[in-house]
């Protein structure tokens, strides 16, 4: 009897783990994005990875270099939602193939808040 139990939970663990997948991710780059706050960002270090969602674990779509400023979309913690320009598609440097993505997630440590006369 404690073999079909087992059997029972070997075959169960396919479609646990497909009802699992992309929990605690956050929202993605897939999802709509909020319109820009107004305030913009500077990425302070050499690149920063601009990520799929809020999470270390999220696909990276795209570096960006030093001094690339992003428009803010959201913050959630310590990750900022920012939008992707077509223009950062050719700067940056790319990391897998975009599918439409219009924004992205970058942890906060990586930015500096742009002032209005720094622009």
């Amino acid at each position: 009897m404690a073999f079909l139990g087992v059997l029972v939970v070997v075959l169960m663990l396919p479609a646990v783990a497909q009802g699992q997948r992309g929990r605690g991710q956050g929202r993605g780059a897939e999802a709509q994005a909020p319109p820009p706050t107004g305030e913009r960002v500077r990425v302070k270090t050499g690149h920063a990875n601009i990520q799929t969602g809020p999470t270390s674990g999220n696909e990276v779509l795209v570096l960006a270099a030093k001094g690339t400023v992003l428009p803010v979309l959201a913050r959630r913690g310590e990750w900022v939602q920012v939008g992707l320009s077509p223009e950062l598609r050719k700067t940056g440097m790319v990391m897998r193939w975009y599918k439409n993505e219009s924004n992205g997630w970058v942890h906060d440590s990586m930015l500096e808040v742009v002032k209005p006369a720094d622009k």
